[in-house]
């Protein structure tokens, strides 16, 4: 029989609900998607918890299941040892009571973070496979910094969120060279965390276009009436706006212009050319839906999650980077977080400077998306384990 593989957990906090909850708790309990539930393949061996507040849950989780908890992240690596004592780290640095500057970037922990575990792979002689929760980090110096250190020690890394893994209604996934000719996201809630979740839907699906990604030019973050004004001047396509709503059921009567709060647009110029815009719409939708053209043609569609219950999404997530962790490969190129990280850190900068559009030299990250698909649901609703409601409870309950 393999020798089971052994965790690391580094996480900023730990509540119900929290991303160290339906990440962390899934490689404890398992998982459900649409194909069923799915036992863990993988032991989680330790557990750092930044900081622990009255609604955590990690520590009694971690009592339940007999994983010890380290007060700082080098003795969590090294499980007990003297040094490295893992064969790969979940870093979930998403939630938890830090700041915001005043660029209005909410400044988690991760490169600290990454830096911590990069120190002691150094001193250990050996890397093992590092899963990066969401934006590699709320600076693109950071990001950039944690990049140059993975090529150095030859970390293999994964990033990202689960939008990509999301079911899409109508199903869509385009062939490599696909001609997309124009693209845009709409979604809701925060600037910078859930517009990295609604750019990520947009990279997923244009990194699979002609020519492969190869960089964005320029990015602009637009607000109220500004937006609208440059809908009505052609920068962005309102069809295009209107095919992706149409996909989302449930709207509110009347337009998004009506009933968007603090609406904003983020125009994003590739090095190739292609235009894409993603549209903040917060008080008229609560979901993300895509919509483009491709060969002169518009089409749009809905990414649907499970938020209550199982969150299976994050089963789909959950099953994705387990296979990283076996073969040390990324289902999916690391490239694309490192991209829309420098996209979500230019959006806040020109929203911050006045709006201004920002050449982005630095993003010069070209790369081809995946051959083989990832793990993902290919009907267009959740169904079978994913919403069984006898499947087992993966929740934070304990």
């Amino acid at each position: 029989m393999a020798k089971r593989l052994r965790v690391a957990a580094i996480c900023t906090i730990y509540f119900p609900g929290a991303h160290a909850d339906v990440i962390v708790s899934k490689f404890l309990k398992g998982w459900s998607i649409d194909e069923g539930y799915f036992a863990p393949e993988v032991d989680v061996v330790s557990l750092y918890i930044d900081h622990v507040l009255e609604n955590d849950i990690g520590l009694q989780l971690a009592e339940k299941f007999g994983v010890p908890v380290y007060p700082s992240i080098r003795r969590a690596l090294h499980a007990g040892g003297d040094s490295l004592g893992v064969d790969a780290v979940l870093l979930i640095g998403e939630h938890g009571d830090y700041p915001w500057n005043e660029r209005g970037r909410h400044m988690y922990p991760r490169r600290y973070f990454f830096e911590q575990i990069a120190g002691v792979f150094a001193e250990s002689g050996r890397s093992v496979p590092v899963f990066s929760d969401k934006h590699l980090a709320y600076d693109y110096r950071d990001a950039q910094w944690m990049w140059n250190r993975a090529e150095e020690l030859d970390i293999p890394l994964m990033a990202g969120s689960s939008l990509p893994l999301a079911w899409r209604d109508p199903w869509i996934e385009y062939d490599l060279e696909t001609n997309v000719e124009e693209a845009l996201t709409v979604g809701f809630g925060g600037i910078e965390s859930y517009g990295y979740h609604t750019l990520e839907a947009l990279q997923c699906m244009v990194e699979r276009r002609c020519g492969g990604e190869t960089g964005v030019a320029s990015v602009q973050c637009l607000e109220g009436d500004e937006m609208w004004r440059a809908c009505d001047e052609g920068r962005w396509s309102r069809d295009l706006m209107d095919a992706a709503l149409d996909a989302i059921p449930g709207k509110p009567g009347g337009s998004a212009r009506e009933h968007a709060k603090e609406p904003a647009a983020f125009l994003v110029d590739r090095r190739d050319g292609l235009r894409t815009t993603t549209l903040m719409l917060g008080g008229y939708i609560e979901t993300w839906a895509y919509a483009a053209r491709v060969d002169g043609r518009v089409h749009g569609a809905v990414f649907n999650l499970v938020r209550e219950g199982n969150h299976a999404h994050f089963g789909y997530l959950c099953a994705n980077i387990q296979q990283f962790f076996l073969t040390g490969a990324a289902p999916y190129p690391p490239e694309r977080t490192l991209l829309v990280t420098g996209i979500v850190d230019a959006v806040m900068n020109s929203r911050y400077e006045g709006h201004r559009r920002i050449e982005t030299p630095w993003l010069d990250v070209a790369y081809k998306s995946y051959t083989k698909t990832p793990c993902r649901p290919v009907a267009t609703q959740p169904e079978g384990g994913s919403v069984d409601p006898e499947a087992p409870d993966i929740t934070g309950r304990v």
